[in-house]
């Protein structure tokens, strides 16, 4: 039971392990492109190419979808990113229950988003856990964990990649596991809980108040999808909306002068104020250091380098974004 290409790679395990995959659940196809024809998921394409039976219901909370969901006599229901909440009929059917393979290091970023949660709260490591469903969210008891640090500079969908092909590795291997009868499962502690809540509108914006590593985190956990952004008349005059990709920091104390930035401005970040232009290069003063842009976004363009976008950009030093 899965949807995004997160879940694709554990599916392919599976099936390589010579498990019986006897359907896939995934969400519906949706209108995607720009003739917004119809999509199927990355799951569904994969089932489809290993002749596996796809069922893809609105609703999982009707006495048909629990009757279809025990028709298949399941050992086990493995649910990776499916996207829809299991009720308890579901839950129960399977002989073995169901189990999840958690893109966190439970029980830290319980939750819709926990690859993005990590980056943007400076997260040293992260990793993929195996863990038994029940109705709470993300709260049943832990069988197997693979820990996997976060570099400093690494993006949500770096992060996103690794885990994805880590977790289909673990969900494999607990599998063999639960075949020879030796997958435990421990009780997830009360301490150290925190909730990876839906990423929003609002917490892609950027906040030049913010410290400069607070900044370069926000923006490398919402790199590519959705991006962290920022608004500036770029010669239209009116605000366009400016997605930051790639960021690295450029320094972390105000006061240390940027290199390239005009002797109005060298040396005087914090005096010229967070959001203000201090260099060609794209660096950025913040409320306590500075970032350098490295690969940006114009709506409805494609994403370029800093030096592409500063050549297209009618922006000097000194603007304010």
């Amino acid at each position: 039971m899965g949807t995004p290409d997160f879940s694709a790679p554990t599916l392919a395990e599976l099936v390589g392990h010579g498990h019986e995959v006897v359907a896939v659940y995934t969400r519906a196809p949706r209108p995607a492109g720009r003739g917004m024809n119809e999509r199927k998921s990355p799951v569904h394409d994969m089932a489809d190419r290993f002749g596996i039976p796809v069922l893809t219901p609105t609703t999982l909370r009707t006495a048909g979808a629990a009757e279809a969901f025990r028709a298949f006599d399941a050992d086990v229901a493995v649910v990776v990113a499916y996207g829809m909440i299991l009720p308890p009929d579901i839950l129960e059917a399977p002989r073995f229950g169901c189990i999840n393979l958690h893109a966190s290091l439970l029980p830290r970023w319980r939750g819709a988003a926990p690859i993005q949660r990590a980056i943007m709260a400076g997260d040293a490591e992260s990793g993929v856990c195996v863990m038994q469903m029940e109705e709470g969210l993300d709260t049943g008891p832990v069988a197997m964990c693979e820990r996997l640090a976060i570099g400093p500079e690494m993006t949500a969908g770096e992060l996103h990649d690794a885990l994805s092909a880590l977790g289909a590795d673990l969900a494999a291997r607990a599998l063999a596991a639960l075949e020879r009868g030796s997958l435990g499962f421990t009780p997830q502690p009360e301490a150290g809980v925190t909730y990876a809540h839906k990423i929003s509108n609002a917490d892609g914006r950027i906040d030049w108040s913010q410290d400069a590593r607070t900044v370069h985190d926000q923006i490398r956990g919402l790199s590519p999808f959705p991006g962290a952004f920022f608004e500036a008349d770029l010669g239209k005059g009116k605000p366009e909306r400016v997605k930051v990709l790639q960021a690295t920091i450029a320094h972390e104390l105000p006061g240390v002068a940027p290199h390239g930035a005009p002797d109005t401005l060298a040396g005087n970040d914090s005096l010229a104020g967070p959001g203000t232009l201090l260099a060609p290069d794209m660096t950025i003063a913040c409320g306590k250091g500075a970032i350098r842009v490295l690969r940006a976004q114009r709506a409805g363009k494609s994403a370029v380098t800093a030096g592409e976008f500063m050549r297209g950009a009618r922006l000097a030093p000194g603007a304010q974004l």
